[in-house]
């Protein structure tokens, strides 16, 4: 085949939103990657590496029809049964703990691994992220949700993400509310769309065009304006009351939760937001999400599952968080780096492969030279070279040009 042909054919194009990680960000994300699961380790949680397909049911229980659309699906040639590439691990964990492991006391894992998905979250957004997190089982108290909330705040310290912004919710207030307007799942998605988009006037035109009483329309009309800062709790406590005994209790929930995690978010970092309701279908409880304090992107988010597992024989409560290791290395203030390596000529010597071993014992980067290589010490990043000097080899400083 020509040469030109091949060059200019597209082959070496990749999928849009497919990525490829070269040097040196492969080894930013490989050095966030040792430093979470260590920091996860010392919090107690166990790792988990679950497959990378699934049968297409046990990947989607719980998760409602978000993650779906998100799912690349294909059909087993063993079986012939419908197969899912994952796009996103908790549900497979969920199983790991009701299905597999079965333990009675609270059980703490982790995970860090790819996941596929047919869309891009945003512009420029990968399909391939590089998702970890941590999923906490078998304990329903606020407690265990400010665990996991303190974690990812953790985590994302360990990513070099400082002064984050912490979003507060609870999805148990719009439950309550939904309940009492008696709405079909289909008017219920298009609320939560509204409500999420802070569209007052259009909210209004729903609740008056499906017929909804006006107490609870105008409950509707409040939600959207309950975001803020923790002042927002004592506005929800008088004007959701009407809800009963429920709603109330969720309020509980935040301001216990909030306690807990104060001292570890800065002044004017923490907010609520009650009408805030992303993967609703899929949480049962308090979620929250951490953001970027500049470019105001989400970094990680999370929040309580309690339901997942029952489908898999075994419901246990259960709250977890993940966030993509890509994004958090791209927003990262970048590192200076400079060259830390030591040239050596070739390992031809026993004496001279002798030294190589000690000086890589040691916790250095050494680089051999090749025959006819273009390039010496400068060129492969080297900052010493290693020489002879009569019958010992010492380390000299590479020259700069």
């Amino acid at each position: 085949m020509n040469g030109n042909l091949a060059d200019n054919d597209g082959r070496w194009l990749l999928p849009e939103g497919v990525d490829d990680l070269l040097p040196p960000v492969s080894m930013q994300l490989e050095r966030l990657r040792r430093e979470l699961l260590d920091l996860f380790a010392s919090w107690g949680y166990e790792l988990v590496i679950p497959p990378l397909i699934e049968y297409l049911e046990s990947l989607l229980t719980g998760t409602g029809s978000d993650l779906e659309l998100q799912t690349f699906k294909l059909t087993d040639q063993q079986s012939g049964r419908l197969l899912g590439i994952r796009a996103d691990t908790t549900p497979q964990v969920a199983r790991l703990d009701a299905h597999r492991l079965r333990r009675d006391a609270p059980t703490r894992l982790c995970y860090l691994d790819t996941v596929l998905h047919t869309r891009a979250s945003g512009a420029g957004g990968s399909r391939c992220p590089l998702q970890a997190g941590a999923e906490l089982f078998g304990h329903a108290g606020v407690e265990s949700d400010a665990e996991i909330v303190l974690l990812m705040l953790e985590a994302l310290r360990q990513a070099n993400m400082h002064d984050v912004h912490l979003d507060l919710g609870h999805v148990g207030i719009y439950e309550s509310l939904a309940r009492r307007a008696r709405l079909d799942p289909s008017r219920e998605y298009r609320l939560i769309e509204v409500l999420q988009n802070k569209a007052g006037d259009e909210l209004q035109a729903l609740t008056n065009a499906w017929g909804i009483p006006d107490e609870i329309a105008e409950t509707f009309g409040k939600l959207i304006d309950l975001h803020g800062d923790e002042s927002v709790l004592d506005e929800a406590e008088s004007c959701l009351t009407p809800l009963g005994n429920e709603a109330l209790r969720c309020i509980e929930d935040l301001r216990r939760l909030t306690v807990l995690i104060r001292d570890r978010i800065g002044q004017g970092h923490l907010h609520f937001d009650l009408a805030e309701l992303r993967s609703y279908r899929y949480h049962t409880g308090i979620i929250f999400a951490a953001y970027h304090p500049v470019q105001n992107r989400v970094l990680a988010y999370g929040g309580r599952y309690d339901h997942i597992g029952q489908d898999f024989g075994r419901a246990r409560p259960a709250i977890g968080f993940s966030a993509d290791l890509k994004v958090l290395v791209g927003l990262a203030p970048s590192r200076p780096s400079t060259p830390n390596a030591i040239f050596a000529p070739g390992i031809g010597e026993p004496e001279l492969w002798r030294e190589i071993e000690r000086l890589r014992a040691q916790g250095n980067v050494v680089i051999c030279q090749l025959p006819g290589q273009r390039g010496a010490a400068r060129e492969t990043g080297c900052n010493r070279e290693l020489c002879r000097e009569g019958d010992t080899w010492k380390l000299v400083p590479v020259k700069t040009e």
